[in-house]
């Protein structure tokens, strides 16, 4: 047996050496006889037993199985030695007691003595043999003892599986109380609401019988004028009857004067020329009256419109307040609608939480297998929850398993197969470093960039990757490279370089993405130091250049960002050092003030994306029409150069080409999300920090 094979007990030596002297004796006869083959054989034939001539080794040619006279060939008996060996073993399996927690060990006991007499017994192949033995002991003790260190797991998954129970109890009575609130807040709104159109129907009911009074006054003051006319012809009737009562009583003394001088013939001339203007006065006085009737004084005209101007500017406000209501309340149910859904995501996220997941685990015990040691297993762990926890916990685990894999296994030529992993048979693991893997990357997006820059389009990331590695490391060596630097990127998802560039290389996302979010960094960078008007490095905590530079962010995000700078903080003079928040270490991990940065990014693109979905609701296919207008009312500063990007995004066509097709909805917000898409704002605030990169 091996070194870690369990010790053997007197009584099983005691066994083995009788055995042994058994076949000793029994061995006497003659053992080598010609094979079919022509080799000499070492079992004895010539006991009566089951041919064992079928039994050929398959890697025998066809030709050497059979003669050349194509005669059937003798059966051999099965040979004596393997009869008692079988028989051996019979009687040791049916001793032993397989009840017990160890009967797999116990079961291979027998057959490790069997072995050791074959070892015993084939004196030219027994160094092989006994090295062939060697290396499954040693893979036995191996396999044991990785089993017997992954038994604290176990305590580790109740104990998870508990705290996780409480967590979600206590998740169940937050959510509980907020979902309560919100209801009474939505009755209240809704409450709310039913008033204010009972207060507009009021208004509507005043506006209307104000109306009807002003049409009354306005007939009343009209039969007041026609009146006032009469009465105005009357007067003029009875003045123009004094008048010409005056006229004819001077007429009479005039003609008293003159009667006798004058004949009859001149008086009645007069009279009757007298009568024809009393008739022309009449006819004019009855034209006037008739055309004037409907006439109203211009002080009860300019009253009355005045009264009305009031009217209608009382009416047009109360328009208004019943606009600005009506989409508060379009608001409200927006709100409500995308509280419903929410609460909605998060049971139906709680009852999957209840169904798979078990109490937190004591991480702290994670310490004592991670290279490292306590410090290091903090700082991985540190503002992770339970699932990123784990994520780091298979990464350190599939990276230094990955350290131990000599070859990988080629996926084939398929045309399924992505270019850099076509390759058939088993391909050289190079074993690299993720500081080396971090510096090739670095080295890939610096080349590419160039390259693009260069000849005026983007390149694709895999044909580009394959290239590259042929180029720097030879054709051979180039598959070698491709399989090592995809499986540290498949594993280590916790390293932005290598997590962003595997998503990218994938397919997952668009690598405008990638250098949307580099432009971010880099613009803020600029404002920062455009603000420190001294080149010192540094700017005081209380500096307003994040604000500025993220005049879109709510004060919130603004707040998370100026709190993760604090870590670069002088205390004794209250200054950052907004330098180093941009630097990296060695293997490619940000300050955490860029990892928050990127962080609000994802998080701030998704609420934008939600939105949309929202405007989208009741699509289930979508035109581009469609999507511009659902995109200028959630953004409706958006600049059309930005539109026609997003829209091209969505149906995957150029910025020039036709975008006439309709897609579903879920496919453009799935390829909106795979690109840069955010939220942006006027023209004069785009300066670098909200405006989108194009290809």
């Amino acid at each position: 047996t091996g070194p870690d094979s369990p010790s053997e007990t007197p009584d099983c030596q005691t066994r083995i050496n009788s055995l042994k002297h058994v076949l000793s004796k029994k061995q006497k006869t003659p053992s080598l006889q010609l094979s079919v083959r022509g080799h000499w054989s070492t079992w004895p034939a010539f006991v009566a037993g089951q041919t064992v001539l079928k039994n050929h080794k398959p890697c025998c040619a066809p030709e050497e199985r059979q003669p050349s006279n194509k005669q059937a060939l003798p059966a051999l008996p099965k040979p004596r030695y393997l009869e008692q060996l079988e028989s051996y073993l019979r009687k040791e399996l049916q001793s032993l007691d397989l009840t017990k927690e160890n009967s797999q060990e116990l079961k291979l006991q027998p057959y490790r003595e069997i072995f050791d007499f074959f070892i015993d017994s084939f004196k030219t192949c027994k160094p092989l043999l006994a090295a062939i033995k060697s290396e499954y002991e040693a893979t036995l003790a191996h396999q044991q003892k990785t089993i017997r260190a992954l038994e604290p797991l176990k305590a580790m998954v109740a104990t998870v599986s508990e705290e996780c129970t409480q967590q979600i109890l206590a998740l169940q009575e937050k959510e509980r109380d907020e979902i309560n609130m919100l209801k009474q807040e939505k009755k209240h709104l809704l409450k709310f609401i039913d008033n204010m159109k009972e207060e507009n129907n009021s208004l509507q009911t005043q506006v209307e019988h104000l109306r009807e009074s002003v049409t009354e006054e306005y007939a009343h003051y009209l039969n007041e004028h026609a009146a006032r006319k009469l009465l105005l012809a009357k007067l003029n009737d009875m003045h123009n009857e004094q008048l010409e009562m005056t006229q004819q009583a001077q007429r009479r003394e005039s003609a008293d004067l003159y009667t006798k001088g004058e004949d009859t013939v001149k008086l009645s001339l007069a009279l009757k020329v007298a009568r024809q203007d009393l008739t022309k006065a009449q006819e004019k006085l009855n034209l006037m009256i008739a055309y004037y009737a409907d006439v109203v004084p211009r002080r009860d005209f300019e009253s009355l419109e005045k009264k009305n101007s009031d009217l209608l500017q009382e009416i047009k406000t109360l328009q208004k307040d019943f606009d600005q209501l009506h989409r508060e309340y379009e608001t409200l149910l927006d709100i409500q609608r995308e509280t419903a859904e929410e609460r909605d995501k998060f049971c139906a996220e709680l009852q999957r939480v209840q169904h798979n997941c078990t109490p937190r685990p004591n991480w702290a015990k994670c310490s004592e297998v991670i290279p490292g040691g306590a410090d290091r297993w903090d700082w991985l762990a540190e503002g992770k929850t339970s699932d990123q926890l784990v994520d780091v916990l298979l990464e350190e685990i599939g990276t230094r398993v990955l350290k131990e894999i000599n070859a990988f296994h080629g996926k084939g030529k398929s045309d399924k197969v992505p270019v850099y992993l076509r390759h058939e048979g088993k391909v050289k693991n190079k074993k690299p470093t993720k500081k080396d893997v971090v510096n090739i990357l670095k080295d890939i997006w610096k080349e590419k960039i160039a390259l693009d820059q260069q000849t005026g389009k983007r390149s694709s990331l895999p044909e580009f990757f394959l290239s590259y590695l042929q180029k720097k490391y030879g054709n051979a060596a180039a598959m070698e490279w491709s399989y090592s630097l995809y499986e540290n990127m498949r594993l280590c998802r916790s390293n932005h370089v290598l997590s962003s560039f595997y998503d990218i290389l994938t397919g997952k996302v668009g690598e405008e993405q990638f250098h949307g979010q580099n432009q971010v960094i880099s613009d803020l960078q600029k404002e920062l130091a455009a603000c420190d008007s001294s080149d010192s490095g540094s700017l005081t905590s209380e500096h307003t250049a994040v604000r500025e530079a993220f005049p879109l962010k709510k004060k919130e995000s603004i707040q998370e960002l100026v709190d993760a700078s604090r870590s670069k903080l002088d205390s004794t003079e209250d200054l950052i050092d907004y330098m180093s928040l941009f630097k990296e270490d060695e293997e490619g991990n940000p300050d955490p003030f860029v990892a928050k940065l990127r962080s609000q990014y994802v998080r701030e693109k998704h609420k934008y994306l939600r939105q949309l979905k929202n405007k989208l609701r009741d699509l289930t296919e979508v035109n581009a029409d469609d999507l511009k207008t659902a995109f200028r009312v959630i953004n409706p500063d958006i600049d059309d150069q930005t539109l026609d990007t997003y829209v091209g995004l969505a149906f995957q066509v150029q910025r020039e080409g036709p975008a006439q097709e309709v897609v579903p909805v879920e496919t453009a917000l799935e390829r909106l999300l795979a690109g840069d898409v955010r939220r942006v704002g006027p023209l004069h605030r785009e300066k670098g920090t909200t405006g989108v990169e194009g290809d």
